[in-house]
């Protein structure tokens, strides 16, 4: 019942043959396009504790050297580059979904930070900054008085 009603509605061999080509030429028309990192990169996590934050960032193939770090207040900013990878001669891309290029990520972080004490490590991707927070901004044990 719906087998001949599909074959009188499908398209010929043909029609698909040129669909299939028409995205291929898509793919291999946009795979070398080096389109800027969205905002959100890099994807970071933050962790708050009474006397720190910790806020670790996904990097991936970025070197780390290539990594710029500010603290300033209560704002992180991470900034960097990752260089595109080098294809041998004859090869193109199939597809590219990792992108290269500049980024650059501000992070507003719960409380002012003391610059001189931030610590900053990357293993296996991951950046990890430690930022202590400033003395000013520690909670301070209020004496009450009696009257």
């Amino acid at each position: 019942m719906f087998w001949p009603e599909f074959r009188r509605m499908a398209l010929s061999p043909d029609v698909w043959n040129g669909v299939e080509r028409l995205q291929r030429e898509m793919d291999r028309l946009f795979a070398g396009l080096s389109l800027p990192y969205e905002r959100s990169f890099p994807a970071v996590n933050i962790w708050e504790g009474e006397d720190d934050a910790v806020v670790t960032a996904e990097l991936p193939g970025v070197d780390p050297d290539k990594i710029e770090l500010s603290a300033q207040g209560d704002t992180l900013t991470i900034s960097g580059s990752r260089e595109p990878e080098t294809l041998r001669e004859g090869e193109t891309y199939h597809r590219q979904e990792r992108r290269h290029g500049r980024f650059t990520r501000i992070v507003k972080l719960p409380f002012r930070v003391d610059e001189k004490g931030v610590e900053a490590t990357f293993e296996r991707g991951v950046l990890s900054v430690r930022l202590p927070r400033h003395e000013e901004e520690k909670p301070k044990k209020i004496q009450i008085k009696s009257t």
